[in-house]
């Protein structure tokens, strides 16, 4: 898998990013740096629609023959929907991070901020990929 970071999201130090739609929620998900440090994907663990999350806790978990890794959310909100193909096919997260294998819409909590999030060069720097 190529080494891309879309330049029109923002990235988490733990590797979740963030895509602003047009109305107004976000789209998280995980880099292709991180798809393709934990290697071949077996299983994903997501919140139900309606939690509520809190910029830096633990969302959920995504599991390789390699490792299990926590998902920390880039940002506080409330899940609108989960993409339920990744939990049952979750070599759509490994084939396609930035589409098809994005993980949770969220409705941004009003006091939500990015801080600590970073641009795509930063990201791409901070990961060795500059």
């Amino acid at each position: 898998m190529s080494q891309h970071f879309p330049p029109d999201l923002l990235y988490a130090d733990s590797h979740e990013y963030v895509r602003r739609n047009a109305d107004g929620t976000v789209t998280v998900g995980i880099s292709a740096f991180a798809v393709e440090e934990l290697g071949d994907i077996v299983f994903v663990e997501l919140p139900e629609e309606g939690a509520q999350l809190e910029q830096g806790d633990s969302f959920g978990t995504v599991e390789s023959v390699k490792a299990v890794e926590e998902l920390v959310a880039p940002m506080t909100g409330t899940v609108l929907r989960r993409n339920e193909a990744v939990l049952t096919s979750p070599e759509d997260l490994q084939n396609d991070p930035y589409g098809d294998g994005w993980l949770l819409q969220l409705k941004p909590a009003p006091d939500a901020v990015t801080d600590g999030l970073r641009s795509a060069a930063d990201y791409a720097a901070q990961v060795g990929q500059a």
